[in-house]
């Protein structure tokens, strides 16, 4: 009888490019375009250069690149500070199913990996959906309990993604990988109590770095107890206890169908925690359709569901983290400014005045048709009450969150993308990488008189002459933030063919 690990194994090695339908391949692409696009936001954010400048740390050369500081490293120091970075603003997608954040624990390793071992794009997509696949099925076995005991499930969760990526890329058979994912079970770690602080995107950092770790030693012969999952003193019973999980919910039928087409990365619209954004959306809308000089507000009143409260709900945030984490600051914000981006959690900016003088007027509350607690949704509703004896409402919907019942469309998801990235690429470059990512699959053809097992992906764009497929240069320094520049050669043609 095989274990839970050995059963993920089995799925994850026998997943083909061939059983994808078309909408996971574009769901793919677009949670890692909006990945790459946070991820290079984050890389000039004070956490990550504190984290490049620690003695140790990508101090020496190798081919793994780190986003935004023209620097290679080995793919352990570039997964970890890629991984920070991913996480530092708080704009990456979300997934309820993880209960937390889906593709940061597989970008970084999909594209450290891809500079070491050169892999095309069309297998960095299925790379992708097959960590997507993993860390949600294991989020559907032990959410939202594991959420709500404590645990920050990107990390805890998302280190699974982390290893089938990664063990996927490396070649792993299913004994090598059944062992890798049971080493993980040992270092996968992160509370929730370090929300709103820098704590919360290092998490995401560790559990790449140790995921990766795992595949590696696996790989090399390290032996881990393959039954770790299910063990009484396994991971189910000590992240959630007994009787607190149903692993089986998660495991069956998988791909059937994909959650990276059924529940999706869903993509944010604002640079601050998802569990905030019903709320912002509500403000949105009667800002836009009411008259409301903020100084005539007597009061505001913002009810949500009780798993959006606990972390959102800090009236007094002493830092441009932790007013991500407030739901009273990013509602008086939409109020006074009509909108949410990066610059109001930058600086001082969480201490402007119209923001702060509206704080004080919001009380938070359990919305009456959302007591359940197991109500999973992101909508929330915003009462207003005016000093003319106005008082005026607006609930927005669940899907609050960019997701597969609310797409992007292209342009808002370059919108997105340019924001992002311009903080680090000069704006002639932005474009160019956004098309790149949109066209990642067909970024491969097969070398005519070669083997099947050598595919090749060559890119055209060539500025100066330089061997760089794309260069996408920073002020004082080139770096390739997408893809490795050079030709790529795929070496294990039973996962992509």
């Amino acid at each position: 009888m095989f274990t839970i690990a050995e059963r993920l194994a089995g799925s994850i090695i026998n997943t083909r490019w061939a059983h994808l339908p078309h909408e996971a391949i574009q769901w793919a692409k677009m949670g890692i375009t909006d990945t790459i696009a946070v991820t290079l936001a984050g890389a000039g954010e004070r956490c990550t250069r504190i984290a490049l400048s620690t003695p140790g740390v990508a101090e020496l050369q190798g081919p793994a690149l780190v986003f935004g500081h023209g620097r290679r490293t080995s793919v352990l120091d570039a997964v970890l500070i890629n991984g920070i970075a991913s996480h530092a603003l708080d704009y990456d997608d979300v997934n309820n199913h993880i209960g937390g954040h889906p593709s940061i624990p597989l970008v970084p390793a999909i594209f450290a990996l891809g500079d070491m071992f050169d892999i095309s794009g069309r297998d960095a997509l299925l790379a992708y959906i097959i960590g997507f696949e993993t860390e949600t099925r294991i989020g559907r076995g032990v959410n939202h309990f594991h959420y709500e005991r404590g645990w920050h499930p990107t990390a805890t969760l998302g280190i699974f993604g982390t290893v089938a990526v990664s063990g996927m890329l490396l070649g792993l058979d299913q004994k090598q990988l059944a062992n890798a994912l049971a080493l993980a079970t040992s270092l996968a770690s992160g509370v929730k109590a370090n929300f709103g602080t820098m704590t919360k995107p290092l998490h995401v950092g560790n559990s790449l770095r140790n995921g990766v770790t795992a595949v590696f030693l696996a790989k090399e012969g390290f032996t881990a107890n393959t039954g770790a999952f299910e063990h009484h003193q396994g991971f189910f019973d000590v992240f959630n206890g007994t009787g607190n999980h149903d692993i089986e919910k998660g495991l069956a039928e998988w791909g059937n169908p994909w959650n990276v087409v059924a529940t999706g990365p869903n993509l944010k619209q604002f640079p601050c925690c998802g569990s905030t954004h019903g709320a912002i959306n509500a403000a949105l809308v009667l800002r836009e359709a009411h008259d409301i000089p903020t100084e005539d507000i007597l009061g505001i009143t913002v009810l949500t569901a009780p798993r959006r409260l606990p972390h959102t709900d800090n009236p007094d945030p002493k830092t441009g983290l932790e007013a991500k984490f407030s739901i009273q600051y990013v509602v008086a914000r939409a109020l006074t400014d009509g909108v949410i981006n990066l610059s109001h959690f930058e600086g001082a900016a969480y201490q402007d005045d119209a923001p702060h003088r509206l704080i004080q007027k919001i009380k938070t509350g359990v919305h009456p048709d959302m007591e359940d607690p197991k109500y999973d949704g992101y909508d929330a509703e915003v009462i207003i009450s005016m000093s003319d004896g106005r008082h005026l409402s607006h609930r927005s919907t669940r899907d609050v969150l960019r997701g597969p019942n609310w797409p992007m469309t292209e342009a808002e998801m370059f919108k997105k993308f340019s924001d992002c990235s311009a903080r680090i690429l000069p704006k002639r470059n932005v474009k160019k990488l956004f098309d790149l990512l949109s066209e990642l699959e067909d970024l491969e053809s097969c070398l005519p008189g070669k083997a099947k097992d050598s595919i090749k992906i060559q890119l055209k764009i060539k500025p100066n002459g330089a061997p760089f497929a794309i260069r996408l240069d920073t002020e004082d320094t080139a770096v390739n933030a997408c893809v490795r520049a050079k030709v790529f050669r795929w070496r294990f043609p039973r996962f992509s063919g």
